[in-house]
């Protein structure tokens, strides 16, 4: 299995900090910030079920800017392989 070594920016850190912490928060966005947050500083790889949510939020209109940004980060963590 091929490796990716990227991890979450500082910048998206912070917004999945906040996004865990909001309570209005949709469950998808705190999933993939959940997702995020792991990779944070760490070698951890998106799994192939976050990396399917992040894609479906990615192609939906309904999401906030916010959240898509979590979703972006979470697919460039991804298996290179998948």
């Amino acid at each position: 299995m091929s490796i990716n070594s990227k991890t979450t920016s500082k910048a998206v850190g912070s917004n999945a900090g906040r996004t865990l912490h909001n309570p209005n928060a949709s469950a998808t966005a705190k999933a993939l910030a959940g997702s995020a947050l792991a990779q944070r500083g760490a070698t951890k790889q998106s799994g192939s079920v976050t990396e399917a949510l992040a894609a479906h939020v990615l192609d939906s209109a309904k999401y906030s800017p916010q959240t898509k940004a979590l979703a972006g980060s979470v697919l460039a963590q991804s298996n290179k392989k998948r």
